[in-house]
């Protein structure tokens, strides 16, 4: 597959030229997604994995991942994976102060009404 010219390793065109089209491909189902009005937890899925696809084949032909050492593989890969992972963990933590200041901030009691200076109860 891949040649060695000059103790570099050269890579046939006809990939980057397949990976290029597949790009093309994947940008246009992104917009397409749009285009039919897709809403929800749909319409964003579709949208990250397409983005997900593409950014993956620009990593792994054109930054030539593909062809590299698992040892910069994944001096590359795991940073990312640790960012998401703690952004996962900020997410529920988040989710859970949310919910727990809206319990706490619920319970107190309403407004009392006051009127004409007593107060009335309901």
């Amino acid at each position: 597959m891949a040649e060695q010219v000059e103790g570099h390793q050269q890579h046939p065109l006809a990939i980057y030229l397949y990976i290029w089209i597949l790009l093309f491909v994947l940008s246009t189902f992104s917009y397409l997604v749009d285009y039919f009005g897709f809403q929800g937890l749909t319409r964003w899925s579709l949208i990250i994995i397409f983005m997900l696809m593409k950014a993956g084949f620009i990593v792994g032909i054109f930054m030539h991942m593909a062809w590299e050492r698992l040892a910069l593989i994944t001096a590359i890969l795991i940073p990312p994976i640790c960012l998401l992972v703690l952004i996962g963990l900020m997410n529920v933590e988040g989710k859970y102060t949310t919910k727990t200041r809206g319990q706490y901030f619920d319970e107190q009691p309403p407004v009392s009404r006051i009127v004409e200076g007593h107060q009335t109860s309901h």
